[in-house]
């Protein structure tokens, strides 16, 4: 009998897979904060992870969640707009940085338990 990864690491791959795509939208977000006409960016996580469990029940997975399109990331509405039309916020884009960064750890540390549970199993303990 042998194991399905798929399976065992549950939807946490997928995670952290969007967690990488979302962490590389915010830095854009903030690469471009006195671009004039920059629209900030971002992900809805929940509907995207949401997705990627109904492709890998589906049978879709392995990386649907590592290429995320364009199509997926929304325009985030500014709470004081600007005059030359950058929607970008500093303090917001930070925030938001800053706990997409604590999230990704805490993925790892869940994907990290499930593979030394994983190599705990078949080592026999």
């Amino acid at each position: 009998m042998g194991i399905r990864f798929d399976k065992a690491l549950d939807i946490h791959p997928e995670a952290l897979a969007m967690r990488a795509q979302r962490t590389k939208i915010l830095a854009s977000n903030i690469a471009n904060e006195n671009t004039p006409g920059y629209q900030a960016r971002d992900i809805d996580f929940s509907a995207s992870l949401q997705r990627a469990q109904g492709d890998l029940a589906d049978g879709f997975g392995a990386g649907a969640g590592a290429d995320l399109d364009a199509g997926q990331a929304l325009y985030r509405v500014p709470n004081h707009p600007s005059q030359d039309g950058n929607t970008v916020e500093l303090g917001v884009e930070q925030a938001a940085f800053s706990q997409n960064a604590s999230d990704f750890q805490t993925s790892l540390t869940f994907l990290n338990m499930k593979l030394k549970g994983l190599a705990k199993a078949i080592s026999g303990q």
